[in-house]
């Protein structure tokens, strides 16, 4: 499975981004896919998921702010985030784990990570 995020940049707190992840591989469609993020000094932190089936969860800390979706027939992974705040600051990665999960959320193993795009918040 190979991964590519896209989409990162910079913003004012309060704007807007939204990003991509193409994937390659099989089972796409069945995967659980996540979103990660990490700011320097910081553990890594588990920001969406979302099944095959289209179930999602989320961190609390963008609970209400981010939407995660995908679309299978593209093999893309996006991530809508609105209402940016500069603790969002950080590399984002995207994420795929097992297909044919029986559920899939946050504490999913993901074995399969991007390179990471930055997303700068600025105040």
């Amino acid at each position: 499975v190979q991964l590519v995020e896209s989409g990162g940049g910079s913003v004012q707190s309060g704007g807007s981004l939204r990003l991509s992840c193409a994937a390659s591989g099989d089972s796409y469609s069945s995967r659980c896919m996540g979103w990660f993020r990490q700011a320097p000094g910081k553990e890594r932190e588990r920001v969406a998921a979302i099944g095959g089936d289209g179930s999602t969860s989320y961190g609390d800390s963008v609970k209400g702010r981010f939407t995660i979706s995908r679309d299978n027939a593209k093999n893309t992974l996006y991530l809508q985030m609105n209402s940016l705040k500069p603790e969002d600051t950080a590399m984002y990665y995207c994420a795929a784990g097992y297909p044919y999960l029986l559920q899939c959320s946050l504490t999913a193993a993901f074995p399969y990570r991007g390179q990471g795009t930055q997303v700068t918040v600025s105040s």
